[in-house]
């Protein structure tokens, strides 16, 4: 077995650049022991109970609490209104938490309409009080003009005041701009400390990123054994980028004994979250039988869920695979086997599905699938060939179906303040 080498060249992966806007985030048990501020006296209750009282009667960090917990749908019903209302509240008492979170409601558009000026502010009254968060935040939203120029140096200016107070998220995008001169002169060095420090406060993105510098060997001497120390760190907290990268190591045993099963295993984490390139290479594996059963229903399956996400590879490997089931019927129809091999669901019409996704990926670039349609143009009608060219149309135009595109934010949840 082996990565997805040698014809598909295709790379492992390559530093992340993603940015991350972040919550302060509170932690409800659903019970509490806690002193009472309003009474002083001692209660135990449920969360929601020890906190709506003196919520009401204008405690500001109960009130942030409560804005945190409909925010969140913890041990109350999910509720971005009422979520807006109590964080509103608390902002307006000088709250840097309940500030940076309804900056964040603005930012998001949840439970308010989405509103990049408002979130500025808000976030801005939070920094004011050195809130981390809010620091880290108000980067992101230089770094992509949310509401303001884009401005890498002032980017760079917020993720390093929340970097300095160790805020994991902000030290990660600082290394992002190290890594990429944004706003900064470019310098390795600090792009590795900066992922390391974050990384070791857990922060999956920092961690999977210094996989790979380690994988590759790429600004540090290169070292399998820490790539895969990363990899699954960052994996075990579900970052479908390292769970690939960790079946990869696996797949080639590379920092761990050579198996089959265990980068299958992650293969799957990965494909379950949509990873494109991890849905490919257990199509593939399913296709050839390597790892796992032969299956190719299970192979075109896969094709068409990373298909579906614009990769060409995919939609390559599908046009192959509906050329040779049209093979199949073909040799079946010379050797009087015709009626055997329709039962297996081989038709004609896998010659026009070839056609569809070998032209589908040609429109990418993809210069094999190209190649391949001109190998069987000659074997379709022109009726066929006006099918497959209307069909892969429809695909190339269809909507984007909801959920395939990648989050611009991913909410990190953080103690509070």
């Amino acid at each position: 077995m082996g990565g997805r080498n040698g014809g598909f060249g295709v790379l492992i992966g390559a530093a992340v650049g993603t940015l991350f806007l972040v919550p302060a985030n509170g932690l409800a048990q659903a019970q509490v022991f806690r002193q009472d501020p309003c009474s002083s006296a001692v209660v135990y209750t449920s969360a929601f109970a020890a906190l709506i009282g003196c919520a009401a009667e204008g405690y500001a960090p109960d009130q942030y609490t409560l804005g945190w917990m409909y925010a969140n749908g913890i041990d109350v019903q999910e509720n971005d209104v009422e979520a807006v209302r109590w964080f509103r509240m608390a902002a307006e008492q000088g709250h840097p938490g309940a500030q940076h979170g309804l900056g964040l409601m603005y930012a998001e558009g949840d439970g308010v309409p989405e509103d990049d000026a408002e979130a500025v502010r808000w976030y801005r009254l939070a920094t004011e009080q050195g809130y981390a968060p809010a620091q880290g935040n108000l980067g992101v939203i230089y770094d992509n003009g949310y509401g303001v120029p884009e401005d890498d140096v002032e980017a760079v200016r917020w993720y390093r005041l929340a970097a300095e107070q160790r805020f994991a998220p902000a030290q990660y995008n600082l290394g992002v701009m190290y890594d990429n001169g944004n706003g900064v002169p470019e310098d390795d060095g600090e792009a590795v400390r900066w992922y390391r420090l974050s990384a070791e406060q857990g922060f999956a993105a920092a961690q999977y990123n210094l996989g790979v510098i380690y994988d590759h060997g790429d600004r540090v001497r290169e070292d399998d054994g820490e790539a895969v120390r990363w990899y699954r760190r960052s994996a075990e907290q579900g970052f479908a980028a390292a769970q690939y990268n960790l079946g990869v190591m696996y797949d080639n045993g590379n920092g761990v004994p050579e198996d089959d099963g265990e980068a299958v295993r992650w293969y799957w984490r990965a494909a379950e979250q949509e990873h494109a390139i991890a849905q490919f290479t257990l199509g593939r594996m399913y296709n050839r039988g390597e790892g796992v059963p032969e299956d190719e229903a299970e192979a075109i399956r896969l094709y068409r869920l990373a298909a579906k996400q614009g990769d060409a590879l995919a939609q390559t490997n599908l046009g192959v695979i509906y050329a040779q089931r049209w093979y199949r019927y073909e040799l079946g129809a010379v050797l009087g086997d015709t009626l055997a091999v329709a039962d297996l669901g081989f038709t004609q019409q896998d010659l026009v599905n070839a056609f569809m996704w070998f032209t589908i990926s040609a429109e990418q670039g993809n210069e094999t699938a190209l190649t391949n349609r001109g190998v069987i143009e000659q074997w379709l009608t022109r009726e066929q060939i006006t099918e497959a060219q209307r069909l892969s149309q429809e695909w190339i135009e269809r909507p984007a179906p909801e959920g395939s595109e990648p989050p611009e934010t991913i909410r990190m949840p953080n103690r509070p303040h």
